[in-house]
């Protein structure tokens, strides 16, 4: 079994107003349960905007430490879920069923380490 990280990007600005987000929000709910019981569920987390973000780099001794995103965009890290599936086509198949909730976010797909 190999995990996988589905990354969702999303859009600058403002999140969708309630009416919008909330029906969202429930269909995501009902797919990570599903995720659950299949099985293949090992976490997931919305993040906070990248203007929260705080940047860490060593250079020698020292570590600058900045605030603000790493790379300035339109479109940011805004959430992810990691699964533990057979393959890559598994990955796909809930990724896409990911995409279809959240859409028109973009998930990108990719295998972990470890």
């Amino acid at each position: 079994m190999t995990q996988y990280l589905l990354s969702i990007y999303q859009p600058e600005g403002e999140p969708p107003p309630p009416e919008v987000l909330g029906p969202v929000m429930e269909r995501l709910d009902a797919l990570n349960g599903e995720m659950r019981d299949a099985g293949v569920w090992v976490f997931a987390a919305g993040l906070h905007p990248p203007s929260t973000a705080t940047v860490l780099r060593a250079k020698g001794p020292d570590v600058l430490t900045t605030d603000g995103p790493f790379v300035e965009g339109k479109e940011y890290l805004g959430g992810f879920t990691v699964i533990e599936v057979a393959d890559l086509d598994a990955a796909l198949g809930w990724a896409g069923r990911l995409a279809t909730v959240l859409e028109p976010l973009w998930i990108e797909v990719r295998p972990a380490n470890g």
